[in-house]
């Protein structure tokens, strides 16, 4: 028997390809090196997003901040002014509002600065769903956080006065009044003058030139100044630093630097050739011709302007824009197109020059131009009521008002009926010792029974009194009186000099001075209270007056407040209302520190005015050589001549306008008018316009403008 036997065979797959092996570790450490090389990509992506996160938060930080210093800006000259009028220290209510917290709570609410977007923007978006992503966005309540004074006071800013704010901060202020409101409040004040801490750090001394002084003008581009020059202001400056980032640092981890900054409140008197906050046309006369004998050296300010004809400026600044002809020219310049076209300012840097002829105060975005202007109001003292509980030691009124900052007042205060407007008594006051006195001049009686009027109690019986100058005497008792006409020197009111009119009568004695005002009327009937300033220096020395020096300035109103049938004038001025008369006004020189008139009636210059030179102050070399004692005339309307039209008029110095900044119609500040109502023609106008240079070059009574400008101070200086 045959059996099968099975054998098993083994056989391989023919092989293509080397051998080799796999390493386990081989992987595993190359899979470490890229997982780290990953993470570490991964790692530099989140912090390039980190730091790109932290500049965009600086930066968004940077621009909130800016707009906040803007609104500052914009709200603290308001407050300010709020500070200065009455009632604004009434109870807590009127004054919080007014607080350096509040103000800066303010700005924070108007910059919008809690948020990266605005209620209003989100809004127009119109996203179905909107996320804030932005670390920075805050409420920002804690003000003590983000503002802090920078002196060691306590609060939100230091105020520069009576205290030194340190190096690369403007220089301070003195006041006897510590003001300690001040750190609290925004003031502006006339008790803040310039003192031993501003000492050798402004252009003139400041032991001569408190008031105002010679400062440098910002680098700005408002033109007001020339950026860098020398101008005549007083600089309020208070100090603070500003971080948004800090009130919530603890959430964003973003650690910013602190940044100081010093706040500053120029107060600028007008000094200009020709300034107005008004709508004003510059180049032709109401009748259209065109100016022919004009000189003006200085800038130009106006709220607004037009330009005419073939007007020539040295410079213009506005705060509302202008337009200019196609022939005028502006610093050299003549501008096709509007000079505020981007480019074109740049283009006159780079080739004429840093200063741009031509600006508009809001350039300047942490700086702000406000003109103080209080339009009829400035001229009338019987328009306001006295102002009470101010957080300022200085009243709106007070600070604002032409005529109520004049030394001397004189009133007409009755008439002889409202039929028949002749006046019946004047009344005059004046500073004795810095104490205002009251002289009463009834028109139709004299001070005392059948004494002609303008005679003035000199004493009682056995009195002496020294006469400077001649005078008239008289000597008595009510109804009984004896004279002597052009007496002076010692004089003693007795029997033994002038005799007895009323035996067994207690008498007085009376002088009559030769008075610097007067009642007179026009040709055309119209009456006028006439002003001799050249008499005031004899007629004050026998008051007993202080000096000149003092008693610099006048205010002529009519009382239409208490005075028996006198009614209020109108303005523009009208022919039935009483007029203004300056007479014997060509030599000033007897007031010393300058003169200024102050009226709400028709100005009637019947004279050469300030026309003799006098000595000019130590240390100043004025234009020319030739110094004139600095005088201001300030009236609604003003005409020259009295008896008869001029034939022609000279000008010098500068021209401004208190006319509202709303008129729709420009004024033309170069026009003149004869007695007669004519308009004089413009080749018998000659008109030679300069600006001040000096504080000595400052009439009594001007007008005022604030700068405000936020600066930040350099850290170096920290």
């Amino acid at each position: 028997m045959i059996r099968n036997k099975h054998e098993t065979m083994k056989t391989s797959v023919p092989r293509n390809s080397q051998p080799g092996y796999v390493s386990l570790l081989a992987v595993f450490t190359m899979s470490l090196v890229m997982l780290a090389m990953t993470l570490f990509a991964y790692k530099r992506s989140i912090a390039a997003h980190g730091i790109q996160a932290g500049i965009q938060s600086q930066e968004d930080y940077r621009e909130k901040e800016e707009t906040v210093l803007r609104s500052i800006i914009a709200i603290t000259p308001n407050r300010a002014i709020r500070a200065m009028q009455s009632g604004s220290n009434a109870n807590t209510a009127a004054s919080n509002p007014l607080r350096w917290e509040n103000i800066f709570t303010e700005a924070l609410d108007q910059s919008n600065a809690r948020k990266s977007i605005s209620p209003e923007l989100l809004v127009r978006l119109n996203l179905p769903t909107a996320y804030a992503a932005n670390a920075g966005d805050s409420t920002l309540v804690t003000m003590s956080r983000i503002f802090k004074s920078t002196a060691g006071n306590t609060g939100f800013v230091t105020a520069g006065l009576n205290r030194t704010l340190g190096t690369g901060f403007p220089p301070s202020l003195n006041s006897t009044n510590a003001l300690a409101n001040d750190d609290i409040f925004p003031l502006i004040s006339m008790q803040k003058e310039y003192g031993a801490l501003a000492s050798g750090l402004v252009g003139l001394s400041t032991s001569t030139f408190k008031k105002f002084n010679i400062l440098t003008y910002p680098q700005i581009n408002f033109g007001y100044a020339t950026p860098g020059s020398p101008f005549v202001a007083k600089r309020n400056v208070w100090a603070f630093s500003m971080d948004l980032a800090e009130h919530d640092n603890a959430t964003t981890k973003l650690s910013r630097f602190r940044r100081q900054y010093a706040l500053s409140i120029y107060e600028i008197p007008s000094q200009l050739p020709i300034s107005a906050g008004a709508f004003m046309a510059l180049g032709n006369y109401a009748n259209g011709s065109a100016w022919q004998n004009v000189t003006i050296s200085g800038n130009v300010f106006a709220g607004r302007a037009v330009i005419e004809g073939n007007t020539v400026l040295p410079s213009l600044a506005t705060r509302r824009g202008s337009s200019m002809s196609t022939t005028s020219t502006v610093g050299g310049q003549n501008f096709q197109t509007n000079p505020f076209t981007p480019g074109v300012r740049e283009t006159f840097q780079l080739t004429q020059g840093n200063f741009f002829p031509v600006s508009l105060a809001s350039e300047s975005g942490r700086a702000a131009f406000i003109p103080i202007n209080r339009g009829a109001d400035f001229f009338d003292r019987y328009a306001h009521t006295a102002e009470t509980n101010t957080i300022s030691p200085t009243s709106w009124n007070n600070y604002s008002v032409g005529a109520l900052q004049c030394a001397m007042t004189l009133d007409i205060t009755k008439c002889v009926s409202a039929s028949n407007r002749t006046p019946t008594e004047l009344k005059f006051t004046y500073l004795r010792n810095g104490i205002r006195q009251t002289l009463t001049l009834p028109l139709n009686a004299g001070v005392a029974t059948n004494l002609p009027i303008g005679y003035i109690l000199s004493g009682p019986e056995n009195s002496s009194t020294t006469f400077p100058t001649p005078v008239d005497l008289a000597y008595g008792a009510t109804g009984a009186f004896f004279y002597r006409n052009g007496v002076s020197g010692p004089v003693t009111f007795n029997n033994a000099t002038f005799g007895d009119p009323a035996v067994g009568t207690l008498k007085n004695g009376y002088f009559r001075p030769l008075y610097p005002f007067d009642v007179k009327s026009l040709p055309n009937g119209k009456i006028c209270v006439a002003v001799y300033p050249e008499r005031f220096a004899t007629f004050m020395a026998l008051l007993g007056a202080d000096s000149l020096a003092v008693n610099n300035s006048i205010a002529v109103n009519v009382d239409y407040v208490a005075g028996a049938s006198i009614t209020k004038p109108n303005i523009p001025c009208a022919e039935t209302d009483y007029g203004v008369i300056l007479q014997e006004c060509r030599n000033l020189s007897s007031f010393t520190t300058g003169f200024s008139l102050v009226t709400n009636l028709r100005l009637h210059i019947g004279d050469d005015f300030n026309i003799v030179a006098t000595t000019a102050p130590v240390g100043f070399t004025p234009p020319g050589g030739v110094f004139y004692p600095p005088a201001s005339l300030f009236a609604p309307e003003k005409r020259y001549g009295v008896s008869l039209d001029p034939y022609a008029i000279e000008h010098s110095g500068q021209i401004g306008s208190t006319a509202a900044d709303t008129l729709a119609n420009p004024i033309r500040p170069l026009e003149a008018r004869a007695v007669s109502g004519s308009a004089m023609t413009a080749d018998r106008i000659t008109i030679n316009l300069s600006p001040i240079t000096h504080p000595s070059q400052l009439p009594p009574i001007t007008m005022m403008n604030w700068l405000i400008l936020i600066e930040e101070r350099r850290r170096e200086f920290y």
